[in-house]
């Protein structure tokens, strides 16, 4: 079998691969990690590089042997079940994330991270930058990004521009997380209403549980970004537990918090442009897996969560910085 010193190391951040299977096998053969489909007459093994990739998301009709999982584990990829096209069978919020064990995660940052959680002045002001950092982002993709811009998503344009300013200057003064998510839906509404008419799509109403394209493309979109957070996250040994936006009681919402990041710059314009061409599940899933790498986003990811965990300014706040 082999061995995890004989898997090629490749940072998580600069992994390539991100899947999601469905009506498949997934099983160890020959020192290698396979998916077997069913043709008609015959099955068909298909290889997955499990060193340059950083999860797994197994969809409807499919199952994963034993020895796989060891295999996978050992290479460091996180193995999620989630129902068809990424959404959720049961739970409709939430994905459960298989994570390697290993203890060799690097301390530093889960102890950054717990120097200022318990603190509820200081866990505000991470929230802010969460979110300062996930508009920044949005304002560096679309201003370069030339497929986006020539659908309409730029940041010369003046809707774009004036909700996110007034939408940053706000958060400079909410006083409160709940104030905070309040903004992140105020700001993700009028996006969804600029990508509509953007892409021609009327009476667009999010709906998780709708069954037209643009929702369809977000719920699959957004379960591909929570698998980057949960896999940044794990290689810094941040539990999923210590939010600072979406709930101090829900066992997974640093996934969330984390995924947000790149949620609204990445994955909402191409929901609507994927469904504007009338694309196919796996054309949106290309399309998306593509942008994030061309966008790096889970070199941004790391970045952002390392720079809060090891922030050294803390005892220096002062109201005012909240």
């Amino acid at each position: 079998m082999e061995q995890l010193t004989d898997l090629k190391a490749i940072l998580h951040s600069k992994r390539a691969n991100l899947y999601y299977l469905e009506y498949c096998r997934v099983m160890q053969k020959d020192g290698r990690v396979l998916y077997l489909t069913e043709a008609k007459k015959d099955y068909q093994y298909w290889n997955i590089p499990i060193a340059n990739t950083t999860v797994i998301l197994l969809g409807t009709g499919t199952s994963i042997t034993q020895a796989a999982m060891r295999m996978l584990s050992q290479a460091g990829v996180l193995v999620g079940f989630c129902g068809g096209g990424g959404t959720p069978l049961i739970a409709a919020t939430e994905v459960e994330w298989l994570t390697p064990q290993s203890e060799y995660r690097p301390t530093e940052y889960i102890q950054g991270w717990m120097s200022f959680w318990f603190d509820d002045v200081k866990r505000l002001v991470a929230a802010k930058q969460i979110q300062q950092s996930r508009i920044a982002f949005l304002k560096r993709v679309w201003s370069k990004d030339r497929d986006l811009m020539n659908e309409g998503f730029h940041c010369d344009d003046e809707l774009i521009q004036s909700a996110l300013n007034l939408t940053c200057e706000k958060i400079q003064h909410a006083v409160n997380v709940g104030k905070l998510l309040q903004l992140e839906a105020e700001l993700t509404k009028r996006l969804y209403k600029i990508a509509a008419t953007n892409t021609k799509i009327s009476d667009f109403v999010r709906n998780r549980e709708s069954t037209d394209l643009a929702n369809d493309f977000l719920n699959h979109g957004n379960y591909l970004a929570y698998g980057l957070a949960a896999t940044t996250l794990w290689v810094l040994g941040i539990p999923h537990g210590f939010a600072v936006l979406h709930g101090k009681t829900r066992r997974g919402a640093l996934v969330f918090d984390v995924a947000d990041l790149i949620k609204d710059s990445v994955v909402l314009p191409w929901a609507f442009i994927c469904a504007k061409e009338n694309a196919t599940e796996q054309e949106f899933r290309q399309q998306c897996l593509q942008a994030f790498t061309d966008h790096k986003v889970l070199d941004f990811m790391f970045d952002v969560v390392k720079e809060i965990a090891l922030k050294t300014d803390w005892d220096d706040l002062g109201q005012g910085d909240v």
